[in-house]
């Protein structure tokens, strides 16, 4: 029998999304989408579980880091399901699952009153956000090629402030912007553009984990000498204490509770975070495959999010999952879209929530070691966005779309007072998320507009019309 070509192991593989890889090189590549989404992975249940209340108590510290340990496990799972799809479930795109931050005002809001109704909500939500992926194929062209553009090109410029916000040492640090977080971060960048420029063939594309390398030795010496403490060995210590060397998650540890209101809010969200994922997977396509999107992908990806957003919230207890876009900027730099190596990152997300030691290490990443590497993924995204843009044709109808749609989506959230005399769950949806703005009106003005009729459109019609003149004549 004949063996595929794309069986035998070959380090040209990396660019292309089928065949082997050598595991020697996979695994450096898959681990640097690890290192680039972990700490944003991680957070947003840091931050829920900080205010969140079950059935009249406060969560503990074991609490915080049982749900951290199945952040990272659901994280991997669903990325694995992305890559490697289950019947429809699934885009087979190399795309990285993990904890959204689009649902965290949200998430907060419900947790803080009882962490059931947040559950509950995450259950039902994420349920409707999978049916609507199996009905793509009746909805998915109502979303034109500028909507995607405009939502691309707008995850790319929301993500940039994470990114100068980590360069600088993360939001609510004390010394956020001091001189020593700059220099790590600096130092980070730039040995990440050094290695990019000098390595040759495939290796240059591991410039993400180079920098992160250079950036973390930096800064444990800096942690050594006293010059500033940026790596945490003690919560290390203490994460290991608790949970040991290995742990299996808590599943079914909360029973849902369902509230209509919660449901509605919740799933209002789940509707801005699919506009993300179709924006997210159409700028995996476009940047890292060179071609459009598929409505087989579109539909498989939205499943993903939705039903493994349930099984997130109903089994472990996490908040939502959805693509990753610092990922998304990672495959648009470093072109390395193959599966059997992102695969290796999938991995070790489920070796991280099943080995606390694991996720203990790659949670005392500083931020502004991750903020020197990011910078440049996020502007990649901006790049991918603006290059959708130059494939649409700029029509007046087009123009004022893009116009409208950045103007309102992205202005809003410049304005805290705008939201001011407005039901508290619009400014939950849009104040701090420019995506769901843009897709919104985006998607309202490409509905609405009248449909133009291009030149070639036009000499067609009219030559039909002089056919028939001719035919009547006859």
């Amino acid at each position: 029998m004949k063996r595929n070509d794309n069986d035998i192991p070959r380090v040209e593989n990396i660019y292309q999304l089928d065949g082997r890889v050598p595991i020697g090189k996979a695994i450096p590549f898959g681990l640097q989408h690890v290192l680039a989404m972990f700490v944003a992975n991680v957070t947003p249940v840091m931050l829920i579980a900080g205010v969140a209340v079950y059935n009249g108590r406060a969560f503990t510290e074991i609490d915080k880091a049982l749900l951290i340990q199945a952040a990272m496990l659901i994280a991997g799972i669903g990325t694995l399901i992305q890559l490697f799809p289950i019947w429809r479930i699934g885009s087979r795109l190399p795309v990285v699952m993990g904890l959204s931050f689009t649902f965290l005002a949200a998430m907060q809001s419900l947790a803080s009153r009882d962490y059931g109704l947040m559950v509950g909500a995450v259950i039902v939500g994420g349920c409707i956000e999978g049916l609507l992926g199996l009905s793509a194929r009746y909805w998915r062209r109502f979303v034109s090629p500028i909507v995607s553009a405009c939502v691309v090109t707008t995850i790319g410029f929301s993500l940039l402030g994470v990114g100068i916000t980590s360069f600088a040492g993360g939001s609510g640090s004390p010394d956020m912007g001091s001189w020593q977080n700059l220099t790590v971060a600096t130092i980070t960048m730039i040995a990440c553009l050094i290695f990019n420029h000098a390595a040759k063939g495939f290796w240059k594309q591991l410039y993400v984990l180079f920098g992160l390398v250079v950036g973390y030795i930096v800064a444990v010496v800096f942690t050594v000498t006293g010059i500033a403490p940026m790596v945490n060995f003690a919560a290390m210590k203490t994460t290991i204490a608790e949970l040991g060397v290995i742990s299996l998650p808590h599943v079914f540890a909360f029973t849902p509770k369902f509230e209509l209101g919660a449901i509605v809010s919740v799933t209002l969200v789940f509707l801005v975070s699919a506009a993300e994922t179709i924006g997210d997977t159409t700028a995996v396509c476009t940047g890292g495959l060179g071609r459009d999107i598929t409505e087989r992908e579109v539909s498989g990806s939205l499943c993903c999010d939705g039903f493994l957003s349930a099984i997130s919230g109903g089994v472990f207890g996490c908040p939502p999952i959805t693509s990753f876009s610092q990922n998304v900027g990672l495959v648009a730099m470093t072109k390395v879209v193959n599966r059997f190596t992102i695969m290796f990152g999938a991995l070790t997300l489920v070796l991280a929530g099943l080995f606390p030691p694991i996720g203990a290490f790659f949670s005392t990443l500083p931020d502004c070691v991750l903020g020197g590497c990011t910078i440049i993924m996020f502007g990649a995204i901006v790049v991918s966005g603006v290059t959708m843009l130059s494939h649409c044709k700029m029509t007046q109808r087009n123009t004022l779309i893009v116009a409208a749609s950045f103007c309102i989506g992205i202005g809003v959230t410049q304005v805290p007072g705008f939201f001011a005399h407005m039901p508290a769950i619009i400014p939950e949806i849009f104040q701090n998320n420019p995506v769901a703005g843009v897709f919104v009106v985006s998607m309202l003005m490409s509905l609405l507009l009248p449909r133009e009729v291009h030149a070639e459109e036009l000499d067609a019609l009219t030559d039909e019309t002089i056919g028939q003149e001719f035919a009547d004549q006859d």
